[in-house]
């Protein structure tokens, strides 16, 4: 299946749909369809629904957290050295803001085709970080969106019973974020080794 095609299928029947292509370096090259969250549940019933698609599982959804940063670019501008006008190159240092990702893989069991991989990103990772739910389009997507929603730190709109299911509901932050830090409670670890033993040993100091 043609990503251009598919792209321009969905601008095509849900107005106002932005989508962007995102390619894969790795040597499987599988490129994904990022979807604007605001329009990714009309995007998702057509991939569900049309007939040359049929895009009817959802096998897998995993989360990516995306932390900011810094990009060097070169830019030539113009100065005077010495009295006279000089282009010259200059690198300059931008933030690029981080984001949280849900990425989807869908199948066609009924055309026994695929996968399209689909992507919805987050506005940020502190306080706009919310994504609409698909699991009223893939009913497998219930569970997998909890466990993102428990490790990641996504809130699922519209997700129909949206909790934590690997951590306890006291836990307090998201497990799986990159710059998650793991709380000094070595004294409850009732069988400390290896590297649990280490810090079980320095907490204890």
């Amino acid at each position: 299946m043609m990503l251009e095609k598919i792209k321009t299928d969905i601008e095509a029947t849900v107005p106002g749909c932005l989508l962007e292509i995102i390619p894969n370096g790795s040597p499987s090259g599988q490129r994904s369809l990022l979807i604007e969250p605001s329009h990714a549940v009309a995007a998702a019933r057509f991939l569900r629904d049309n007939a040359d698609l049929r895009l009817d599982y959802c096998s897998n959804v995993s989360g990516v957290d995306w932390l900011d940063t810094e990009i060097s670019e070169k830019v030539t501008v113009k100065t005077l050295v010495d009295g006279v006008e000089q282009e010259i190159e200059e690198t300059r240092k931008r933030r690029s803001p981080g984001h949280l990702e849900a990425i989807y893989h869908l199948y066609s069991m009924e055309k026994k085709h695929g996968p399209v991989i689909l992507r919805l990103r987050t506005e940020n990772r502190t306080d706009k970080i919310h994504l609409p739910s698909l699991t009223p389009v893939w009913r497998s997507a219930e569970f997998q969106e909890r466990e993102i929603f428990d490790l990641y730190g996504i809130i699922f709109d519209g997700h129909p019973d949206l909790r934590r299911i690997l951590m306890w509901d006291e836990f307090e932050d998201h497990p799986m974020r990159k710059d998650y830090v793991e709380p000094d409670d070595y004294e409850y670890e009732p069988t400390a080794h290896d590297d649990i033993l280490t810090k079980a040993k320095q907490h204890n100091a």
